[in-house]
């Protein structure tokens, strides 16, 4: 005689709410695509605790996660460092330098760590730097000068670096010549092997494996603009010819995140331990009609992307410490900016103007230039969501 028939949520990372699929067990067997299963789903998502999960709000998802999310913000007439909880809650300011512009944070895969910009000095005279921090904000420390957009190594062992291109500063984003990684362990920073090469990139990202970083490049390598996967370790390029900028890859290594244009972004697959890695169709598109969407990062449990969103402008020059340029560009100021959060394991279209409160969540909403959040992991050990 079969044992007592039960049945348990079947959810894929890619899942949307409601759940699409149930198991089946009969006795220690279990059955996927059981006659039953529709029936079942239909009378338990009329009960309470199905239909709660069902339209959870994604503000309370994010609230029992163990990351933080750190960004930029412009306070007090100077550009900062905070970090607050993954649902927005309790925003602190890990950096309180009146004098010193910090903008770009980027947090260490093991979560130990964040590095950032720093920016000295006025107009073409600015001194942009490489700094890194404890996750607390404690223990700061300067690297390197005239380095840009800095990126971890999967094993939190390294930070990469771009080149300022010339010694004089300007803030374009693409102003950059080379590629070099600087070694927390010895101090001793290394070009990249194919460094000569390397032209004209912004936003750059290892690759969960090692293998990859993958850039943007404008006017450069040959390239009017595109996407570039390019070896950590030797001289392979490869044009992903996707459309857009500041590409992120899941941590889990299975996906791409991009600006494929000011008003929206996309994710889908990409094969990363291929020999050729391709990118597949776009499987989410998060689109806004009215603000520009950008800065898109992704939590250390591949689930929820967050990313910046405001009004198309460019900047303000009676901010001190700032400059005049595309809004999306690293120290220019952003009114009307905030940081929002949706879920990733859906598909389809998700407009932010028209999203349920079970896909988006809004991080921030003072509007001060709040910019490149980056998911920062608080319990590495325990992993993702409880």
């Amino acid at each position: 005689m079969p044992g007592v028939l039960g049945f348990e949520l079947e959810r894929d990372r890619r899942a949307t709410y409601p759940p699409r699929m149930l198991k089946i067990r009969s006795g220690s067997r279990w059955f996927t695509g059981h006659p039953l299963a529709d029936l079942i789903l239909a009378i338990g998502l009329s009960l309470p605790g199905w239909a709660a999960l069902a339209q959870s709000p994604l503000a309370n998802r994010l609230h029992s996660l163990p990351f933080k999310i750190a960004y930029e913000t412009y306070t007090n007439d100077n550009w900062e460092i905070f970090v607050m909880n993954a649902d927005g809650s309790s925003p602190v300011n890990l950096t309180n330098t009146p004098r010193e512009q910090e903008h770009y944070p980027q947090a260490s895969p093991d979560g130990t760590k964040i590095c950032f910009s720093v920016d000295e000095g006025q107009g073409r005279d600015t001194i942009r730097s490489l700094y890194v921090m404890d996750a607390d904000g404690t223990n700061r420390k300067k690297l390197v000068d005239h380095a840009r957009e800095p990126f971890w190594s999967p094993d939190s062992k390294l930070i990469g670096f771009l080149p300022q291109e010339y010694p004089k500063f300007n803030v374009i984003d693409y102003y950059t010549k080379g590629m070099s990684f600087y070694d927390l362990s010895t101090g001793e920073v290394k070009p990249h092997p194919n460094s000569a090469n390397l032209h004209h990139l912004y936003n750059a990202c290892f690759a969960p494996n090692g293998k990859w970083v993958v850039a943007t490049v404008h006017a450069g390598m040959g390239v009017d603009h595109g996407i570039l996967l390019i070896a950590a370790h030797g001289t392979n390029i490869i044009n992903l010819k996707i459309p857009g900028c500041r590409p992120c890859l899941s941590p889990d290594g299975k996906q791409i995140a991009w600006g494929s244009g000011d008003h929206e972004i996309d994710v889908a697959p990409i094969d990363l331990d291929a020999d050729s890695p391709t990118v597949g169709p776009w499987r989410l598109r998060i689109q806004d009609k009215t603000n520009e969407t950008y800065h898109v990062d992704w939590s250390p449990d591949s689930r929820f992307l967050s990313l910046s969103r405001g009004p198309a402008s460019k900047g303000d020059p009676t901010k001190p410490g700032t400059f005049q340029s595309a809004c999306e560009m690293v120290g220019v100021y952003a009114p009307g900016w905030d940081l929002c959060a949706v879920s990733a394991e859906r598909e389809g279209t998700l407009d932010l103007n028209q999203a349920a409160v079970e896909d988006f969540t809004m991080l921030t909403t003072n509007g001060l230039s709040n910019k490149e959040s980056a998911w920062l992991r608080t319990d590495a050990k325990k992993g993702s969501e409880q």
